[in-house]
């Protein structure tokens, strides 16, 4: 998965590159379940390039409310700078500015697009994965997933915090 620069013919090119799931496995966040399709342009300046394109593909998620998984499309835009290792000098600490964020280095004259693709996807990812915008969740009583049947636990919640002041509460009645 790697992108030789020297082969790049010209200052412009236009790339399209297209990646079976297997490539992508081993994240513990999220599991590649169709080809990934990477396509790009790429602008050259002398020793720098811009890559500006889309990765997309469908991933499987876990819901954060059932744990059931579920296909997430993904369409990820990126536009990114490359430059050689060497410009990478490591100046110590110092305040990330914007261009920081978009700045990546490549070594021995090739990118690799591999791990453009792996970014661009924990990027794409959803705070909050839901398989549905109403999903229930799991009953905090009896794990029930509340999506697929209904339990008979009662669904009313108390903050054991608060107990002390439910008993004043109770006292103050009587």
């Amino acid at each position: 998965m790697l992108l030789d620069v020297r082969k790049l013919s010209g200052e412009f090119e236009r790339v399209q590159r297209r990646y079976a799931p297997e490539a992508f496995q081993g994240a513990d966040d999220y599991a590649v379940r169709a080809p990934v399709v990477l396509a790009f342009e790429v602008r050259k300046d002398r020793d720098r390039y811009h890559l500006t394109g889309t990765v997309e593909t469908t991933l499987e998620l876990a819901c954060g409310r059932c744990l059931e998984v579920y296909p997430e499309p993904v369409r990820a835009a990126f536009d990114l700078r490359y430059l050689p290792q060497s410009a990478n000098t490591g100046e110590g600490e110092r305040e990330v500015e914007e261009d920081d964020l978009t700045t990546a280095y490549y070594r021995d004259e090739t990118i690799d697009l591999g791990d453009l693709v792996r970014e661009q996807l924990y990027l794409a990812l959803p705070m909050k994965p839901l398989c549905r915008e109403d999903c229930g969740g799991l009953c905090a009583e009896c794990g029930a997933n509340l999506n697929v049947t209904t339990c008979g636990c009662p669904q009313r919640w108390e903050d054991p915090r608060l107990a002390g002041l439910r008993a004043l509460l109770d006292e103050r009645k009587d």
